[in-house]
């Protein structure tokens, strides 16, 4: 019965973030102006943000296990991990510095409500009860961090060429490197916070869950 609930939240939540990506692609590819004049280019930079990949992280692991429970090979918990410390990233920061910029309206803030919102929120719960668990280690919190290094060094790197970033916080033209770098810094030590806590919360429902399984 568990394993059962364990597959529909896990579809659900894969589901979930289909949904908000498809309505996000759809929503831009009918969007005129911006940075990006063609409809190609600015549908393809729609993979440039952090939270559209944070949710591709999501939805694939959650289909994975969705079809197999189990925590798999390594590298599949430190994507396991990644989505779920991503999400989380995602959930806060746009809450505390990009909520209530932008007016959205219709399938616009359907999107946002899907990505931002809902996938956030049910990727935490899902793992809080149904994890995998004891898959936890320092060696893949450690390398949950390559990602989001990657993300930062390509997006820093493009957008000095392109002189676009996609968020404010590192927007270097507005804000210059020494305010990017602070901001950066202060979202890594968030990351690698949350990393440490994920995983010593792993440790803990793992052994709560222990007795039950007995």
């Amino acid at each position: 019965m568990r394993d059962r609930a364990a597959r529909v939240c896990f579809a659900l939540t894969a589901l979930a973030v289909l949904i908000g990506l498809v309505t996000q692609l759809f929503v831009t590819a009918n969007t005129s102006g911006g940075f990006f004049p063609d409809t190609t280019s600015r549908t393809l930079n729609v993979f440039a943000y952090f939270t559209i990949q944070s949710n591709i992280i999501v939805g694939v692991t959650c289909a994975m296990l969705a079809l197999r429970l189990d925590g798999g090979s390594t590298a599949f918990r430190v994507f396991r991990l990644d989505g779920l410390l991503c999400i989380t990233v995602t959930f806060v920061v746009f809450r505390v510095a990009l909520a209530g910029l932008h007016d959205l309206h219709g399938w616009t803030a359907f999107a946002d409500f899907m990505l931002h919102g809902l996938v956030p929120v049910l990727c935490v719960l899902g793992w809080l009860a149904f994890g995998p668990h004891r898959t936890l280690t320092p060696a893949v919190a450690a390398w949950s961090t390559v990602f989001p290094l990657a993300w930062l060094a390509f997006t820093l790197i493009r957008g000095a060429f392109l002189d676009w970033y996609p968020y404010p916080f590192i927007d270097v033209v507005a804000n210059g490197y020494g305010k990017v770098s602070v901001n950066c810094v202060l979202i890594a030590v968030f990351f690698v916070a949350l990393a440490a806590g994920a995983t010593a919360l792993d440790r803990l429902l793992s052994r709560r869950s222990e007795p039950s399984r007995r």
